[in-house]
């Protein structure tokens, strides 16, 4: 059921899921996250996965083009509604869209899940040390792109559910599995265990490069963090360490730039692009 109410003063406690970009940790404890714009939000109502919304702020427009999904909805939902520049005000930021949704998941992936769900040959992707949101979901969007079946994050990398993060994804972070795990390492260890092959994305001075790398069994490629890469541990881990080659004197590629480089020659040998 929608509740609606017109917002008249700006510092209601409701409120407080939509001041929390720059009170990440807040988000996190509370297991939710906000999603905005028309097409994010479209994508969250669209998930696979049982989720719920909280609330929603929006201007009166949003609302009438929304209207008919939310009165689908089974759960009990609160609507704001302000016109943009109190939305602004509340936020604290400049809003493109006045449109946003304050959900939580009710249900959340395992490892095992997701390997059960999908098809072999298995391809994973991990983030190990991945602290920018805008990068994780350039990530998460390339890994939907190229057909990804899952995401593993590490526990030094940053969540896939911050607004931004999911911003960054266009919503893509609705329809890939992830897990967010508390140890990576112990994560990828499963998997070299079951067979998965581990590859480690990783600018070193080594031959192997990635059109040499065959990629067509159950594999899981492992990104680092921006500065400095993969972790020692990590690499530990790591099948192969898989380079991609450059001219000139670029020596890296931003991690979502690398994503997509990898799991397009993936699906290419694949036979699937």
């Amino acid at each position: 059921m929608l509740h609606i109410h017109y917002l008249e003063e700006f510092d209601l406690p409701e409120l407080d899921p939509f001041k929390t970009l720059r009170r990440r940790k807040d988000m996190e404890r509370l297991d939710q996250f906000v999603a905005e714009g028309e097409k994010v939000v479209r994508r969250l109502l669209d998930c696979r996965i049982p989720f719920q919304i909280d609330s929603l702020l929006l201007t009166p427009e949003w609302l009438l083009k929304l209207r008919p999904e939310l009165d689908t909805r089974p759960e009990e939902m609160h609507a704001y509604l302000a016109e943009h520049q109190a939305i602004e005000e509340i936020t604290g930021f400049t809003v493109y869209q006045d449109l946003k949704v304050a959900a939580r998941f009710l249900e959340t992936h395992t490892l095992e899940g997701i390997q059960e769900a999908a098809p072999r040959p298995w391809l994973f992707v991990a983030c190990d040390g991945l602290a920018n949101a805008e990068n994780m979901g350039t990530v998460i969007r390339n890994t939907a792109a190229f057909g990804g079946h899952g995401l593993i994050v590490g526990e030094t990398s940053t969540s896939p559910l911050l607004t931004r993060t999911i911003r960054a994804s266009m919503g893509t972070i609705f329809d890939l599995p992830f897990v967010h795990e508390e140890s990576l390492v112990n994560a990828l260890k499963d998997l070299k265990w079951q067979g998965v092959k581990i590859v480690g994305a990783h600018a070193h001075d080594e031959k192997k490069n990635i059109a040499g790398t065959d990629f067509r069994e159950d594999v899981c490629i492992v990104f680092g963090s921006e500065g400095h890469g993969l972790s020692p541990e990590v690499q530990a881990i790591c099948d192969d360490l898989v380079l991609i080659p450059m001219a000139g004197k670029v020596d890296s590629l931003n991690v979502g730039s690398s994503v997509a480089v990898f799991l397009y020659e993936i699906a290419r040998q694949r036979g699937s692009m």
